[in-house]
């Protein structure tokens, strides 16, 4: 009877144990998720001053820079030397993902509203699908086309609701928002065979060098040193950008795929567009319609279906 209570006390210590190790990994997931997605307000704050998406990314990678470079360098010296061919991936990888996809956002967010960028962007899981039924010959069923359809007639609702309002600059900011999901999204697809053989905290430190320095090379090719030179605010927000809606996030989000799995720490990502939208609200002023929360929820709604099909 005594070694039945104390089996069973070991069995509800554990069952507490895992559950705390869960919820923990939620949150993690949560708050990575908000700040990430708080990227888009950070630059709309930046915007407000005599600033290009040149300018602008070039800081965040310099800031961003020192703590891959750190991670870079301990995951160098604790692992095994790459192939060359591997090396070449991950340059074009780092270009891909994290150079040309983050310029291209950058762009369209002078255009468009936080919370239209952040819907954009949230159909990259969609575009992964997509791409591998155009290209890889892959088969979806009715529930992943239906998913499919609901997050885009989501933001195609928030996408003409907003262009009545911004004519042309909707456009044009949503194209480049697009393309740089697209680049995101074929980036996911091209780093899954290079995530299992070399790791996801060292493939992601590795590129996001090679992209701060192509962000850093850009900025002193177009740019005049003397645009170093900013008010006390760009550096502020810069590094905010940086740390708090770049580093932290990337590596709170391998925390959280360690301890809860990729499909659940998706479906904590989709927090992201909405924290968007009522951050834009508060922090920028930008209004809050109906019509923008029907097209968000119905984005939700359609990426939920999708991860639960994935997982």
């Amino acid at each position: 009877m005594a070694r039945f209570t104390i089996l069973q006390m070991t069995s509800t210590a554990a069952d507490r144990s895992s559950r705390q190790i869960f919820l923990t990994g939620l949150a993690i997931a949560i708050v990575g998720a908000i700040l990430f997605s708080a990227k888009a307000i950070v630059a709309k704050l930046i915007y407000r001053y005599p600033v290009d998406a040149v300018t602008l990314i070039g800081f965040r990678m310099i800031f961003s820079l020192p703590f891959f470079a750190a991670v870079a360098i301990w995951k160098a010296r604790t692992s095994d030397s790459l192939a060359t061919g591997d090396r070449v991936r991950i340059v074009v990888l780092g270009l891909l993902g994290y150079y040309i996809s983050s310029f291209l956002d950058f762009i369209g967010l002078q255009y468009i509203t936080a919370g239209l960028e952040r819907l954009i962007l949230f159909l990259t899981p969609s575009f992964v699908l997509l791409i591998s039924v155009l290209f890889l010959k892959k088969r979806i069923g009715r529930m992943e086309w239906m998913a499919l359809g609901t997050s885009y007639l989501g933001t195609v609702l928030v996408f003409v609701h907003d262009a009545q309002h911004g004519g042309s600059n909707v456009v044009v900011g949503g194209t480049f928002v697009l393309a740089s999901a697209v680049c995101y999204a074929v980036y996911l697809i091209l780093s899954g065979e290079l995530v299992l053989r070399i790791g996801a905290v060292r493939l992601v430190a590795y590129a996001m060098c090679v992209s701060s320095a192509a962000c850093i090379l850009q900025f002193v090719l177009l740019r005049p040193l003397s645009m170093l030179v900013q008010p006390p605010a760009i550096y502020g927000l810069s590094l905010i950008n940086a740390v708090v809606c770049t580093v932290l996030p990337v590596f709170m989000t391998m925390i959280a795929v360690a301890r809860i799995g990729a499909p659940t720490a998706s479906q904590a990502g989709m927090v992201g567009p909405v924290s968007t939208l009522f951050m834009g609200a508060v922090i920028l002023n930008e209004p809050v319609t109906a019509i923008q929360l029907t097209g968000t929820a119905l984005v939700l709604a359609g990426i939920y279906l999708l991860s639960k099909k994935r997982a």
